[in-house]
């Protein structure tokens, strides 16, 4: 006898990104403005052959420095978040009271959607927490946390050379300003837009903002003395 192939075969998983596009656009942005603190000093670097030299690796150091920090900032929140949702797992399975149980998941949820949901469907995870026999012991790091680790860190160094490259291949120092403000104007404009899309909150309205956000931070640097 034959068995016929299965009419339903299994959808296989849909893999989630490890980083997502606001984690994406911050980084980015958070890189692109930490560049952008050593070009509005252009005016302090010192004069000759070199100086443009001195101000790409004075950026690219310094986000070499923040991407580090940022990066393991990122696996100790992952980690920190990771072991408040694994005590509150084990705390909803050993909790013999079903409505203390359930009154720890209230307190757990976001304020926003506390009024959302109700106790009928915070009785049906605490049931299935109950249930579950494949809680970790601890919280741990996985390969796709170290994975956005590093994402991170590359997210924050490569944002540096649209901003400082200029500086060595245009021997100009105020074209080179200008050329960088300008690819950082667009970088932001484009960021912006990946943000609003994602969001939901208009790609063109979210890009020109970033935009202006960005002018405005570079007009604030020159008035600082950048």
């Amino acid at each position: 006898m034959t068995t016929s192939p299965n009419p339903h075969p299994p959808i296989p998983e849909k893999r989630e990104p490890v980083l997502n596009t606001v984690d994406r656009v911050t980084e980015l942005c958070f890189g692109l403005f930490m560049a952008l603190t050593f070009v509005g000093a252009i005016k302090a670097v010192t004069a000759g052959e070199d100086a443009g030299r001195k101000l790409f690796f004075a950026a690219l150091g310094c986000n070499l420095a923040w991407g580090l920090a940022d990066a393991v900032m990122f696996l100790v929140r992952t980690l920190a978040d990771r072991g408040q949702r694994l005590t509150l797992a084990l705390t909803v399975k050993r909790e013999p009271n079903r409505a203390a149980a359930v009154r720890a998941l209230r307190n757990a949820l976001p304020k926003a959607l506390e009024p959302l949901v109700d106790d009928a469907e915070l009785e049906q995870i605490r049931a299935r927490l109950a249930t579950a026999s494949t809680l970790p012991p601890r919280a741990r790091l996985n390969r796709d946390d170290l994975i956005g680790a590093v994402g991170i860190f590359l997210l924050v160094v490569a944002s540096t050379f649209p901003v400082a490259l200029p500086f060595i291949l245009v021997k100009d120092h105020i074209a080179a300003l200008v050329i960088s403000r300008i690819l950082t104007l667009a970088m932001l404009f484009a960021a912006g837009f990946a943000l609003g899309r994602y969001t939901g909150a208009g790609a063109m309205k979210a890009g020109f903002a970033m935009t202006l956000l960005g002018a405005v931070l570079t007009m604030t640097i020159i008035a600082l003395g950048g």
